[in-house]
């Protein structure tokens, strides 16, 4: 384990002697299944139970985080991707098992698999390009995410020998898939497409999360200060409010951010914050109808808070673009079939002899099926024409490829500004007990004023 260099000798064996203990309650909140954990302090594990819960595909609609020091505490109140309680003893099993660790159980490995990741420039067709090459080169592509943002592109493409089935160890072929795709993305104006080939062992230290090495990525090449000339038409005009502010008297910074929810907002926030080496000690998160409200109370590593305006912009300009970058831009399209040989390159260049762009994509394989969702524009960024979707639908096969809206959780009722709606046997009321005492802890600490 790699012990921040903050932590001495006893807290360290304090850490090794408690493990994290995890408590699920579906009794103490009418509308949420309730998670609670109590740790050791140690960098990166708020990010990590974050990690497992949204790796699910659940809503965190509410949360407390509070530390002490040496002890790290934090609730959640979590649903399903309908909004209802987490009632499947797997799931909840899962979570429990993962969060009772410091290292998270992976939903998947990645193993006897060969790493590609490229960042550049996007532009027009450039993915199908992409997965062409591959396919060219007898390259099966068994997992795949991409990410574009403000005319830069991200991908972290897993592929395996398409005879062989095994991981491509070849040094002269990697060569080969390395210098054909650099010249793909470096065929732009800018010039600036960077690719790396990583295989088995060093793949799973690498890349121990597709979302967070895409955040990293997209953090490294500078997404976050690029000039975006689509921007003003782009679909979603929704933009993140993220402010920093001081707190000199106790020593922390406060970013706040106030957006749309969705479903991840709260890992692309704490990823991107923890990557950039601040400790979260506090902070709360609430949603009411479709608007998220987030406030974290950080300090650097070594203790001290943000100490200049420049930093407060840069910290502004980063959490906004890790909000941006996963935003659902575009129609969302949802392709299931038997997977094949140059699969992913027959549908990326349909799309694109239809005049559609692919502003985001997940491609997976389990067994002979390939799932893969994309989210579509036209080349200009505005919704995509009925027209082309219908002609690509026809082409591919309408069983195949289907139209899929966005699964909105249910809103919660509320009673109150503060209080969700309690049911009429008052099983709420260890909810109650739960938001009292954390609000206690935060007001003694200063936090939050009292009501």
């Amino acid at each position: 384990m790699e012990w921040p260099a903050y932590l001495d000798e006893y807290e360290k064996l304090v850490i090794r002697m408690n493990t994290p203990r995890v408590v699920i309650d579906n009794a103490a909140c009418p509308t949420a299944t309730v998670v609670k954990v109590d740790s050791g302090r140690k960098h990166g594990v708020l990010l990590e139970a974050v990690q497992v819960l949204t790796d699910l595909n659940l809503s965190i609609k509410k949360g407390y985080i509070s530390s002490d020091g040496r002890w790290f505490m934090y609730v959640f109140h979590v649903t399903d991707q309908y909004g209802c309680k987490l009632t499947d003893d797997n799931v909840l099993s899962y979570i429990e098992q993962s969060l009772g660790t410091w290292k998270p159980t992976r939903s998947q490995s990645f193993e006897g698999l060969t790493a590609i990741e490229l960042t550049g420039s996007d532009r027009p067709g450039l993915l199908s390009e992409v997965f062409a090459v591959l396919a060219d080169l007898e390259c099966s592509v068994v997992d795949a995410r991409v990410w574009t943002h403000k005319g830069r592109i991200a991908c972290v493409v897993f592929i395996k020998d398409e005879s062989s089935g095994s991981q491509i160890e070849d040094a002269t072929r990697i060569d080969v898939i390395e210098c054909r795709l650099s010249h793909l993305l470096n065929l732009g104006e800018q010039n600036d497409g960077r690719v790396s080939i990583i295989s088995m062992p060093a793949l799973e230290g690498s890349i121990s999360h597709s979302d967070r090495r895409l955040h990293q990525m997209m953090f490294e090449d500078f997404d976050f200060d690029c000039a975006d000339d689509t921007e003003a038409i782009a679909m979603d005009t929704d933009v993140p409010c993220v402010s920093v502010q001081d707190w000199t008297e106790r020593g922390y910074s406060i970013v706040t951010v106030q957006c749309k929810d969705r479903r991840k907002l709260l890992f692309d926030v704490v990823c991107t914050l923890t990557d950039m080496d601040f400790v979260l000690s506090h902070g709360t998160l609430n949603t009411e109808g479709d608007q998220a409200h987030e406030e974290f109370y950080i300090r650097h590593m070594d203790g001290s808070p943000i100490s200049s305006e420049a930093e407060k912009q840069h910290v502004v300009r980063c959490v906004q673009a890790a909000i941006e970058r996963r935003g659902s831009e575009g129609l969302r399209l949802e392709l299931c079939t038997l997977d094949r040989s140059g699969l992913l390159s027959d549908v990326t260049r349909t799309f694109r002899e239809n005049g559609l762009l692919v502003t985001r994509a997940e491609v997976s394989t389990k067994d002979d099926m390939a799932c893969n969702v994309f989210y579509v524009t036209d080349m200009a960024g505005l919704p995509a024409d009925p027209r082309s979707i219908e002609s690509i639908r026809n082409r591919i096969g309408e069983s195949c490829l289907i139209i899929k809206e966005e699964t909105a959780p249910r809103v919660l009722r509320k009673v109150a500004s503060d209080s969700f709606e309690e049911p009429n046997n008052g099983v709420a009321a260890g909810l109650f007990h739960l938001g009292s005492f954390f609000k206690k802890n935060l007001f003694s600490l200063g936090l939050i004023k009292s009501s």
